[in-house]
């Protein structure tokens, strides 16, 4: 992702402090944290995604992104369901029509080090249980385009989309069709029906000379080829993308009827059979060793190559290996995008802000005279909490050292004390909300300091409006930021339930200035579409601390209606319940999850405001899929040793067929496969009367035998 400034969301904290400061987090310090990486990196993905607009550079949102995987990794119970490493992109933009992917699009990891490649390598091993087999890889240059799928039938290009939020993306179809590099054709035998991901990017001479005949005739000119290559496949007039200099790689497969390649390789063999572009520095590497000096070549190769890379991929090469590992959260288990170092400049740093989050988090954001790092300009950053101010001793009107490099990085490195202004005074973190003036407290043992004013605080109600509205929620049209704060103004909007009693408001709001008839009517259209959202979509918007949409999906697909979660999370609320024990065998609803929801619902105000709005919307109940499968709908637990399989693969592919998966056995157990020294959760399940599977059933059940 390429930038014009610092990313912002619930608060700003995106300059993590280095990377072995996460020893020193306890709990709750690790837990505000994640709650606010969630939401900055939300914010970035939608402005990147959907408005081709981003407002950080590469590194700094890689920061973010590797800050939060850091955490994770110390703290796995705390894992976020809206946590980046489950989620992909953004929604499609408005102005196009939404295609589905026949398979998702998913994003990558990163890795910034050696150590980090190493610890990939370690994990495809631990999942597959393989010792001292070979890991063969394939090297391809990271292009910093826009990503595309296109969809081939009898050999012939029928359709093509953007990336999108990983499901669906914008039908781009007809501005595709004028890329040269794209085969309107297939050469030769091809499947029924296949799906072709690749990159649109511009070189860095082409976009260059674009953007001096666009300066030349007084026009806009684009920050960087990303932006150009994203604005230009966007054009609701196809002539205009004709007119620009894109070109197009072709790298990875999605859905397809049937295919036969063993390897990745040999998918870019056939790529190029096709009569696609595959980019010409991708390699096959037959060891892990390989692949470290494959990335110090193409980093000493980086500018001199036509177009801009931030980076190299690496896949696993077996295909029979990738599908083995899946995918976890947002990204493949098989692959990772190692990224290049960055770089260093210092700038001005104007003033310290301090933004109020949905969740009452007080960040600090760095107001910076804008520079250039890199080839991105920054203006602004964030300074992570109070105790990071401190620790830097970072002041308004200091010279800084701003860093785009590494895992922990963009961030404020240090100040350069030899240029401090004379009268400069330390920053000092404010004790009241900015915004309504409650006390901002800092429980122990946290790093980020809240406004206790709760919903009666303006910025944290406005907030919480925004989500409930936003693409990956209820994604109600016409409802932007500015909407909601004037409605809020009004007194008309102080819920989410308020947002469908507006249609009551049609003759006032037509008559205010701003909004016409065709706006009022196009409100009232969205907010009519989203009275029967998915259940899944509901939980997600109500905005409960820690659960973002896969956790929501685990919700909804557990208790299946909304009345059935409410009453079985007022019943959680009980230690020692059936319910609260259910919710907490939930595999991926750790405790601290769990805590938040039985607070959420502990909250009378919460329990009125939700029952308040369930009179207004329908949400859907989630309907257990039609399959084959012996374990669809099922619920299945795993105890033991496994002797063909690790424990996640087998997880994995019992998810894969539509079972629940849970941590412990219950009366609601369907299923315990049981391996080698399975101790307690065999007895239970015997005295549950449960059904015991060995391993070998479950094989065959599965149809693995």
């Amino acid at each position: 992702m390429s930038a014009t400034d610092g990313r912002s969301g619930e608060g700003r904290e995106g300059l993590n402090p280095p990377r072995n400061a996460v020893d020193a987090l306890d709990e709750g310090a690790a837990a505000a944290e994640l709650a606010w990486l969630a939401a900055e990196i939300a914010r970035h993905d939608r402005a990147y995604h959907e408005q081709d607009a981003p407002e950080i550079s590469d590194a700094a949102y890689d920061a973010l992104v590797a800050r939060n995987r850091a955490i994770e990794a110390r703290f796995p119970a705390l894992v976020r369901d809206d946590s980046p490493s489950r989620r992909v992109g953004a929604a499609a933009a408005e102005g196009f029509a939404k295609l589905r992917h026949g398979v998702p699009m998913l994003s990558l990891n990163n890795a910034f080090a050696a150590e980090d490649f190493a610890e990939f390598c370690a994990s495809i091993r631990r999942f597959l249980g393989l010792k001292e087999e070979a890991l063969h890889f394939v090297g391809e240059p990271k292009i910093d385009g826009l990503s595309v799928n296109l969809t081939y039938e009898n050999g012939r290009f029928v359709r093509g989309a953007t990336r999108g939020d990983g499901a669906e993306g914008e039908d781009i179809t007809a501005n595709l069709r004028t890329l040269a590099d794209l085969p309107l054709r297939l050469k030769g035998a091809a499947p029924e029906r296949v799906e072709i991901r690749g990159e649109v990017f511009c070189g860095k001479a082409a976009f260059l000379a674009f953007n001096a005949a666009e300066a030349e005739a007084g026009r806009r000119v684009f920050a960087n080829p990303r932006n150009f290559a994203a604005g230009s496949l966007r054009q609701l007039d196809a002539k205009i993308t004709a007119a620009r200099p894109l070109q197009l790689f072709a790298y990875a497969m999605g859905a397809a009827s049937s295919l036969a390649v063993e390897t990745h390789w040999d998918w870019l063999e056939q790529l190029r059979g096709w009569g696609f572009k595959v980019n010409p520095l991708s390699s096959r590497l037959e060891t892990e060793a390989d692949a470290a000096a494959f990335q110090a070549r193409v980093g000493a190769e980086r500018a001199a190559l036509a177009y801009d890379i931030d980076g190299v991929v690496y896949k696993l090469d077996r295909l029979d290996w990738q599908t083995r590992l899946g995918f976890v959260g947002r990204a493949p288990r098989w692959a990772i995008a190692w990224k290049f170092p960055a770089e260093q400049a210092t700038t001005r740093l104007l003033r310290i802000e301090i933004q109020v989050g949905r969740t009452g988090a007080l960040t600090p954001r760095a107001v910076m005279e804008p520079v250039n790092v890199g080839g991105v300009v920054v203006q602004h950053a964030t300074l992570h909490n109070e105790d990071e101010i401190a620790r830097k001793d970072v002041r308004p009107g200091d010279t800084v050292v701003l860093q785009r490099a590494g895992d922990v990085i963009p961030q404020i490195v240090s100040a350069v004390l030899e240029k401090r202004p004379a009268e400069s005074e330390a920053f000092v973190f404010p004790q009241l909300c900015p915004v309504c003036g409650s006390h901002a407290v800092r429980p122990e043992g946290e790093v980020v300091r809240r406004c206790s004013g709760g919903l009666t605080c303006g910025a944290q109600a406005v907030e919480r409006l925004r989500h409930f509205v936003a693409r990956n929620t209820m994604d109600i049209e016409g409802l932007g930021e500015e909407r909601i704060q004037e409605l809020f103004d009004l007194g008309w909007l102080r819920s989410p339930a308020d947002i469908f009693r507006l249609p009551g408001r049609a003759a006032e709001l037509s008559q205010r200035e701003g909004w016409g008839e065709t706006s009022v009517r196009n409100l009232l259209r969205g907010i009519a579409a989203r009275e029967t959202p998915g259940f899944d979509r509901f939980i997600f918007a109500l905005g409960i601390r820690r659960i973002g949409e896969a956790n929501a999906k685990l919700l909804a697909r557990h208790y299946h209606s909304l009345p059935e979660w409410r009453e079985k999370m007022i019943a959680a609320r009980i230690i020692g319940s059936e319910a609260r024990e259910e919710l907490g065998s939930i595999q991926g609803i750790g405790p601290t999850i769990a805590q938040e929801l039985v607070e959420f619902f502990a909250e009378e105000r919460n329990l009125a405001a939700l029952d308040d709005l369930a009179g207004l919307v329908r949400p859907q109940p989630v309907e257990v899929a039609a399959s084959d499968s012996p374990f669809a709908g099922r619920t299945v637990v795993f105890t033991g040793t496994l002797e063909t399989m690790t424990r996640p693969e087998a997880e994995a592919q019992a998810e894969r067929l539509g079972a629940k998966v849970t941590k412990s056995v219950s009366k609601k157990t369907d299923f315990l496969i049981v391996g080698a020294d399975a101790g307690s959760k065999a007895a239970k399940a015997a005295e549950l009367g449960v059904t015991t599977l060995t391993e070998a059933a479950f094989r065959a059940l599965a149809g693995m035998a």
